[in-house]
């Protein structure tokens, strides 16, 4: 079992979604600075923005519209720190 916690944040580069996947993952990376173990911004085409943990989609704009940070953050949290407090984001479920 590894201890590798990898999260991949794929954006459209026509887009020109950048700014905002880099920001999301600036978030992450903060709140999570010691469960994660990895970040990867991974450029793409046709409209993507998908949010992967170990390989595992928990956020892909095509589904579910773009990601507010908190839904996000809660996504990872259940996956990879289940008993984790997220503070003011978790009371604005």
């Amino acid at each position: 079992m590894s201890d590798v916690q990898r999260v991949e944040i794929e954006y459209c580069t026509q887009c020109r979604w950048l700014p905002r996947a880099a920001w999301l993952a600036q978030e992450l990376l903060t709140t999570f600075e010691t469960e994660l173990t990895e970040l990867a911004l991974k450029p793409g085409t046709g409209g993507v923005f998908v949010v992967r943990l170990n390989g595992e989609v928990v956020w892909d704009r095509r589904e579910q519209g773009f990601p507010e940070p908190t839904a996000v953050k809660q996504a990872v949290r259940d996956r990879v720190a289940p008993g984790k407090s997220l503070g003011h984001s978790d009371r604005s479920a």
